[in-house]
């Protein structure tokens, strides 16, 4: 680990390594990264696909080893670092956390909750509010996604009108 605090973007870099490492197992490319004090504590990506688990986006994993390695559920001294905005479920796990800081890449216009179509983190009637910062790499975080629903909905090939499978 490394000794200085990281800062945002390098913290963004670690998050976005996660994220690529989703893309071994088919779950969408997303990864985070919990801080103290600048220094990671966990650090986990979307398991879904994996584990067939609808929960297990990355920043639930992540807050799940956080608590852990911090031993306690009450996380106002973590800074969690997504590549994309979270969604309301994980929206709520950050408030219901305690959270004290969220870092996001990318904004999520289909489902997020962040200041996209709800804003879970900053609702004074919920219990706790906490600050958040987005647009950190934001390109790299987009462009990730972007690739990976590309690589989804890409037309399957034409099959051969005489019938005959390929040979390669």
């Amino acid at each position: 680990m490394p000794s200085d605090p990281l800062t945002d973007a390098a913290a963004m870099a670690l998050a976005l390594a996660q994220a690529r490492d989703a893309l071994g197992h088919g779950d969408v490319p997303v990864g985070a990264v919990a801080l103290v004090d600048g220094r990671p504590v966990a650090a986990r990506h979307n398991e879904r696909e994996l584990i067939g688990d609808p929960t297990a986006h990355a920043e639930i994993l992540t807050l799940r080893d956080a608590a852990h390695a911090l031993g306690g559920w009450r996380l106002s001294a973590v800074t969690l670092v997504v590549t994309l905005e979270p969604c309301a479920m994980c929206a709520g796990a950050l408030v219901a956390a305690r959270v004290g800081r969220l870092v996001f890449g990318t904004f999520d216009p289909r489902g997020g909750a962040c200041g996209t179509l709800y804003n879970l983190c900053g609702d004074p009637r919920l219990n706790h509010e906490l600050p958040v910062t987005a647009g950190v790499r934001a390109e790299e975080c987009a462009a990730l996604l972007t690739s990976f629903f590309a690589g989804k909905r890409a037309p399957s090939p034409a099959p051969d009108p005489a019938g005959r499978g390929r040979s390669d």
